[in-house]
């Protein structure tokens, strides 16, 4: 059976190659601000719901089974899309400095444009209140990795020196919470049981 991973993120590429899983990148091609304007629920929901629509997409033009996923950055109630330059990247670190956000992710297997399997991810990050010279340092070193996800760091690597504490699944801050991930593809044959 094929696994599609209806997804660009070389996060989530890494974390499925890391464990080993053979899958096919096939992006989703979704307008996500249409989406968002659309939709009325929650963050947790809406990740949820942008993830759903991503691997109903691939499963439209694609035998298999397809993963799709998506993050939302939720601080003070308002939810945050990816950076769109370095400066606005600088500019939501600085609104986050010495606060607490949340990170609220969804996945959906979907199969022949039926949704097999949900899941949904909440991870709480406490920042901590870092030096306006940290922060030049910091911004100079990450360059365009800034822009790659919601929370304009990368936890993986340098990002990790941004926080005091984190709350969550370690793979699901990366986008991927990889253990329901495995068992979800367990349960479907797609890997071996």
């Amino acid at each position: 059976m094929s696994f599609i991973l209806a997804s660009g993120s070389a996060s989530r590429r890494a974390i499925l190659s890391g464990a080993k899983v053979e899958f096919e990148v096939d992006p989703a091609d979704v307008d996500e601000a249409a989406i968002k304007t659309a939709f009325a629920g929650d963050s947790s929901e809406l990740a949820l719901h942008l993830a759903e629509a991503k691997a109903l997409a691939v499963c439209a033009r694609r035998d298999g089974l397809v993963l799709g996923a998506d993050q939302v950055l939720e601080f003070e109630g308002e939810a945050y899309d990816k950076a769109r330059s370095i400066e606005e990247a600088g500019d939501r670190l600085l609104m986050l400095r010495g606060k607490t956000h949340w990170l609220r992710g969804g996945v959906v297997l979907a199969r022949a444009g039926t949704v097999v399997w949900r899941h949904q991810s909440s991870c709480r990050m406490v920042m901590r209140d870092w030096s306006d010279a940290f922060h030049a340092r910091y911004l100079a070193a990450a360059g365009e990795i800034l822009t790659k996800g919601v929370g304009a760091y990368a936890f993986e690597g340098l990002g990790a020196q941004l926080f005091d504490r984190v709350e969550g699944d370690y793979y699901a801050v990366l986008g991927l919470p990889l253990l329901p991930v495995l068992e979800a593809l367990r349960a479907e044959g797609a890997i071996e049981a």
